[in-house]
């Protein structure tokens, strides 16, 4: 597996690199009032409005990424929850958001890793995958397709992402 290794709050993680379709440098979105603090809010892509989403926000409380140069948007793709695999799906498109990261490093096959964890079990953070020690440094897996709740993701995306039962 091929990953794509960032920042946050200078702590490395990884994302995998099949969930990546671009990155760019920092854009501007459009604030959506009563989001949490880590929806920075819509931007346009590929005249698709896609969620920002701050990672250090959603990582912990700390104030978000700052604006600075090496300041990233990762834009990532995957199946809505629940959904067939994508060559028997016909129905939703695949749900698409921007990742706002630092540091942007590299490209690393997690078969280089010299150790790993399981995924975490956390309930506040699904998000959080197994930990790999990579070129001397523990790098944290993020699961993007967990990233945002399920309530969170049917409103963002109402017409791809079924309701979650009461």
């Amino acid at each position: 597996m091929q990953l794509l290794t960032f920042t946050i709050a200078d702590q490395p993680y990884a994302i995998e690199s099949r969930r990546v379709i671009e990155v760019l440098p920092l854009v501007a979105a459009r604030a959506i009032p009563l989001m949490p603090a880590y929806v920075r809010g819509m931007f346009t892509y590929r005249g698709r409005f896609v969620p920002l989403i701050d990672l250090a926000r959603r990582l912990s409380d700390d104030g978000g990424i700052g604006e600075r140069l090496s300041t990233r948007v990762i834009v990532v793709e995957f199946a809505p929850p629940g959904s067939a695999p994508a060559p028997a799906r016909s129905g939703p498109l695949p749900i698409r958001i921007g990742l706002v990261a630092e540091n942007v490093i590299s490209i690393c096959s997690a078969e280089d890793a010299a150790a790993s964890t399981s995924a975490l079990a956390l309930e506040n953070a699904p998000f959080l995958g197994r930990m790999l020690r990579i070129g001397g440094q523990s790098v944290q897996l993020i699961v993007v397709e967990r990233l945002l709740p399920p309530d969170l993701l049917h409103g963002l995306f109402p017409d791809t992402v079924e309701a979650s039962p009461s």
